[in-house]
């Protein structure tokens, strides 16, 4: 892809759309309508036909949701986005809103009242999600077959129906056949007779296909059974299959058109039908219930087998970030030379480094759009630069630059910041307060069973003792060709009881943020692996194997408050970045890259 800095959102959608689906609120007898930034099928990245949130309010940020009542609206964003809200969200028209502490739930049952009918959209909520919405709410929660929205839309975008794509088992390490009869173990130990898979990313694992129906993640949208034989029906647009793909499904996978979906699970009266009542939409349960199915609550049997990644899809992604370390090391050095003039803008770098990127001649695509932040736009947590915000890297500020590349053979995902001229000393101690905090993390050992929860604190104690701290998690899941983020480990404040397992990717990305000043982050992205050195204890312990080469900027560090086991780090690190990446670089470049990674 070439990202688009064109402005998409902005406070003109709720200007113009915010009526039209009020006027259709007053025809169905509606107080207001719940809108989710979520879709179907629960992606992170949304087809346009289906970014609903920023068709009526002109958010564009990846989590968020409203409330529309007919005499007011409220917009609800995490710590990610509250300065982003404000650009792309006319205040006239919507509160702000949080989240975090209370969110939907608290405002629902501070503002409605009984005699209130407040719509949703089965299908765009789960029921997990939607429990605790119909708790809070004084209103009645009513759910609405035909969504208000989609028929206030006018020249709504079309559906996409991209081919979907064989995904080569050199790069998966295991058959789809293998898969699905491991997955249907799994269903069968859970006293299940089918599971309903509602994830695009585990139909994509499990079958072993990939799309492009949704940028940045190279997804198909479809819906799937697999029964405890493990045998597979995939829900899919017909445009999307080729011969070739039915044949390398074979008999194992029939296919049937999506819209047919409702009519095969009225089938299933008196089967156990498992099915995840965290991703799957309240549809399928309303659905099923009416079908007189027995309906099993679990996780996606998909989820963890995704996630645990095998020897081969180590190596797949071990070799992507190889080859991305050499753009994204060019792109370092750029930085350190020719941006240092003061002409470059965050348009002009985050192009310069896909560019970079696209030379390989292997670039599949973005795993997510690039958050080039120059100054006081790197303080924005998910900033989205545009030709209106761009900023110029001015001297004596900080770049942000957080960015990944889909491969084949992997997914990349890894930030530096970098300064622009001499950074101050406020900056230089800030900076090395998060790297502490991403050394503690990737330097730990931990017992099985031990939670990403149960790490988080590692990663922000340097911070903490000084009175500091981040907003957001210091550590998603990533898939193998799939989504940047991906579940269901990840590494926060929030609990999670999933166990971290070899195989898991996960990122380790501790930040600061000063508004309206600076942005600091480090992210590389590891994998979990038992320890390379044995301990002699009593229990088996895991730990962290880093997959990002790339050097840490040495002017921002500064070495009086790190010791002796932090410095080691580093210099091993950077041992380990430039004996493997300096046989594919040359010249100036090479140069560079000698001189960034020398021991500090």
């Amino acid at each position: 892809m070439i990202q688009n800095f064109e402005t998409r959102g902005g406070p003109e959608y709720g200007r113009k759309n915010l009526p039209k689906l009020r006027d259709t609120l007053k025809k169905l007898k509606l107080d207001g309508f719940l809108v989710p930034h979520e879709d179907e099928y629960q992606n992170e990245y949304l087809p346009d036909c289906n970014e609903r949130l920023m068709w009526v309010s002109g958010f564009t940020g990846s989590a968020g949701a409203a409330i529309i009542m007919q005499d007011s609206a409220a917009i609800f964003v995490d710590g990610r986005y509250t300065l982003q809200v404000k650009s792309q969200v006319d205040n006239k028209l919507f509160n702000y809103e949080s989240l975090e502490n209370g969110g939907l739930t608290g405002w629902l049952e501070a503002n409605t009242k009984a005699e209130h009918t407040i719509g949703y959209d089965p299908k765009l909520h789960t029921p997990n999600a939607l429990e605790k919405l119909k708790k809070s709410s004084k209103a009645k929660l009513l759910a609405i077959k035909n969504n208000p929205l989609d028929n206030s839309w006018t020249n709504r975008p079309n559906t996409p129906s991209s081919k979907i794509k064989i995904h080569p088992v050199e790069f998966s390490g295991e058959p789809h056949h293998h898969k699905c009869t491991r997955i249907a173990k799994l269903i069968s130990k859970k006293n299940a007779d089918i599971a309903l898979i509602t994830s695009p990313a585990s139909i994509a694992w499990l079958l072993n296909i990939r799309g492009s129906d949704v940028m940045c993640t190279p997804l198909t949208l479809s819906t799937a059974t697999i029964d405890k034989h493990g045998k597979v029906q995939l829900f899919v647009n017909n445009d999307k299959l080729t011969k070739e793909l039915r044949d390398y499904l074979g008999e194992n996978v029939t296919f049937f058109d999506e819209s047919s979906i409702e009519n095969k699970l009225n089938l299933l009266s008196g089967y156990r039908v498992l099915v995840d009542p965290s991703s799957a939409s309240s549809w399928f349960f309303d659905t099923l219930k009416d079908s007189q199915a027995v309906i099993l609550k679990a996780q996606d049997p998909i989820a963890l087998p995704r996630a645990c990644k095998n020897v081969t899809e180590i190596k797949s992604t071990i070799n992507a970030h190889k080859r991305d370390a050499v753009p994204l090391i060019r792109f370092l050095h750029w930085l350190d030379t020719k941006a240092q003039a003061g002409k470059e803008t965050e348009i002009s770098a985050a192009k310069q480094l896909e560019e970079f990127r696209h030379e390989t001649g292997l670039l599949k695509d973005l795993s997510f759009e690039s958050i080039s932040g120059a100054g006081s736009n790197g303080a924005i947590v998910h900033y989205r630069v545009s030709e209106q915000t761009s900023k110029t890297l001015s001297q004596g500020s900080l770049y942000l630059i957080d960015s990944g590349a889909q491969y084949e053979d992997g997914t990349t995902d890894v930030t530096r910041t970098v300064p622009i001229g001499k950074p101050s000393d406020e900056m230089r101690h800030r900076f090395t307060l998060v790297l502490k905090g991403h050394i503690a993390l990737a330097s730990a050992y931990f017992p099985e069973g031990t939670t990403g929860s149960n790490l988080d604190a590692l990663a922000r104690m340097p911070l903490w003792q000084n009175g500091l701290d981040y907003d957001h998690g210091t550590g998603h899941g990533v898939g193998l060709y799939l989504g940047v983020h991906e579940g269901p480990q990840r590494i926060s404040k929030a609990p999670n009881n999933v166990a971290l397992e070899p195989g898991m990717i996960l990122s380790n990305e501790p930040g600061y943020y000063k508004n309206g000043a600076y942005g600091i982050r480090i992210e590389n992205l590891q994998y979990v692996t038992k320890p390379v050195s044995s301990i002699n204890g009593e229990r088996k312990m895991l730990s962290f194997e880093t997959l990002t080469l790339a050097p840490i900027h040495k002017s921002l560090i500064d070495t009086t408050i790190l010791n002796e086991q932090e410095k080691a780090y580093i210099n091993e690190y950077h041992k380990t970045v430039y004996d493997k990446i300096s046989p594919n670089l040359s010249g100036k470049t090479l140069l560079w890259l000698e001189k960034a990674c020398k021991e500090l």
